[in-house]
């Protein structure tokens, strides 16, 4: 945002601060009230649709006990925030934070790489790929201490696996049964509903059917549809077809829909975000509630085994795919897919190889088949084949992860304008997005490009998040709910993270409180693990049903 644009609004904003009050908080101003801490004069975008102005937050143990205008609290601490934004603690949606997060390392799980962005809510379990155990899982982390909140979701991955495993087949009525008892088990644990990954394999052999009659199960527990949809591109039922779907499970199983980093995916799909934007306006229009996600950044993160490979050959898991690459039948029918998967993808060197400690790290599939002297299918090949060897089919530390510069900007910017989107990282480890999405976003699409503001940006990043999910006392500076607060510098905020060094950490969040623990302080984490596991109340129908 230009500075000319943001000393107007908060001159604008000052003269309101009295009305705007009347719908911020219902608390009073007490100068002999004490508090733990006052962050005065900081311009308050409070994580609503309100107009921001400037005034105070007060904070007692783990809540926020006022936010006006100047109250005249005494505190221990005051922190004074003029010229610098105070919002509510960030909430990221859909993250891959679990390295962090169970680490043996107390100083990795505070989680810094989402700290220093001012987040101070993550989820985890997405993309179909959160356990069914919830409880047992907010436990250990619980108990081992952790920088940010966590919200969970149960997983239709590991749901489908337990009792089918890798196989390309549907379940019978036992089977079906069985998947049914694990989703309940997970709502009634406290998940906020079920995830899937319906690109990826074992998921991608799921029909449709199958998912709804799992998906019932969150719904009536309460839980909405957070859902990888099952072709972003022209992979198999195609973009629009898929989001149809995704929408109809929603309709059958009597939940809202949420897609996961949403976007029109590869060269035969760019131009098709204002029919997606059709398609969920008219679902939303006749009741279905449908919201959606999204990072800022041109290039997805994968792995090359679900980029490259047709599903039909990773049928059975890691074994029964070397199997058939040890086929030179099998393999040549292999490698004449991958060939049009790879023009979907824009090519080999469009696909960067993000892997962390690799000799191919940093490079264009492109580039390791010139250097290894060779087609491009065939070196993704023989990295897939080495990673299954090592650690398993997609496993994302087994050395294919890749970025894929495939996504059309007018689409992004036309996604992000929606009143349904929401930010979030999809955060990877080799991909910047892990480090810097909420900076890049600010950074790239409000100060410099100005295709959203900084009120929506905000409201992006917070209350609306906060709703979607339902996450109770959280994504507002509000009176009584929890103190999740970020200070940050409108100038100074930025990311560092790209794609050669993914891993640096971002700039401009003065403090941040987690639970009215103070987690950043003057851009450095304090070591705080002052995170909570935030679990949904079991609902009636947990008691009533035995799940």
């Amino acid at each position: 945002m230009p500075l000319a644009s943001l000393r107007i609004a908060r001159t604008m904003a000052a003269f309101s601060a009295a009305a705007a009050m009347l719908c911020v908080s219902g608390a009073s101003a007490k100068a002999d009230e004490a508090v733990d801490v006052v962050i005065r004069g900081g311009m308050i975008y409070d994580g609503s649709d309100s107009k921001p102005f400037v005034g105070d937050v007060a904070i007692r143990g783990d809540r926020i006990v006022y936010v006006g205008p100047a109250g005249g609290y005494a505190a221990d601490r005051v922190i004074d925030a003029t010229g610098l934004i105070v919002a509510p603690g960030f909430i990221d949606p859909h993250t891959h934070a679990d390295g962090f997060l169970r680490s043996p390392d107390k100083a990795v799980r505070v989680n810094a790489a989402w700290l220093n962005q001012g987040v101070s809510t993550v989820m985890i379990g997405v993309d179909g790929a959160g356990t069914p155990d919830v409880a047992e899982d907010a436990a250990q982390l619980q108990t081992s201490g952790v920088g940010t909140n966590v919200a969970f979701f149960v997983g239709f991955g590991p749901v489908r696996q337990r009792v089918l495993g890798q196989d390309a087949r549907a379940p019978d009525a036992a089977e079906l049964d069985r998947m049914r008892a694990l989703v309940a088990k997970g709502m009634c644990e406290g998940a906020l509903g079920l995830s899937t990954g319906l690109f990826y394999a074992p998921q991608s052999f799921a029909k449709t059917g199958e998912v709804v009659a799992v998906a019932r199960e969150a719904a009536i527990r309460g839980g909405l549809y957070d859902t990888h949809q099952r072709d972003e591109s022209t992979y198999s039922i195609g973009l629009l077809g898929s989001v149809r779907e995704a929408i109809e499970i929603g309709r059958q199983a009597g939940m809202p829909v949420h897609f996961a980093h949403l976007k029109a995916l590869g060269v035969d799909v760019h131009g098709q975000a204002g029919a997606v934007i059709a398609a969920i306006d008219a679902a939303r229009a006749e009741g279905v509630d449908v919201t959606a996600d999204q990072y800022p950044w041109l290039a997805s993160g994968s792995n090359l085994d679900a980029a490259l490979l047709p599903r039909w050959a990773v049928d059975g898991g890691g074994p029964a795919l070397l199997k058939r690459l040890d086929e030179p039948a099998t393999l040549a029918r292999i490698r004449a897919e991958m060939q049009d998967n790879l023009r979907r993808r824009g090519g080999a060197g469009a696909l960067l190889l993000i892997a962390q400690g690799f000799p191919w790290t940093g490079q264009t599939l492109e580039q390791v088949a010139a250097e290894w002297k060779v087609d491009s299918r065939d070196a993704a090949l023989r990295i897939i084949r080495q990673s299954v060897q090592a650690k398993g089919l997609g496993e994302r530390g087994g050395g294919t992860s890749v970025a894929s510069f495939n996504m059309a900007q007018a689409d992004v910017d036309l996604l992000m304008q929606q009143p349904w989107m929401v930010t979030s990282s999809d955060g990877s480890d080799g991909h910047p997005r892990m480090f810097a999405t909420f900076p890049e976003k600010y950074l790239r699409y409000v100060r410099e490009r100005q295709v959203i503001d900084l009120a929506t940006f905000v409201r992006q990043s917070t209350g609306r998040t906060a709703d979607i999910y339902k996450l109770d006392g959280r994504g507002y500076l509000r009176s009584g709910y929890y103190a999740d607060v970020l200070v940050f510098d409108p100038i100074e905020y930025r990311p560092r993270a790209h794609y050669v060094n993914p891993r640096e950490l971002s700039a401009g969040v003065r403090k941040l409180f987690v639970n009215g623990v103070l987690a950043v302080d003057d851009g450095r984490t304090t070591g705080a693990a002052a995170g909570r596991a935030l679990l949904r109340p079991p609902p009636r129908e947990c008691a009533i049903k035995g799940g």
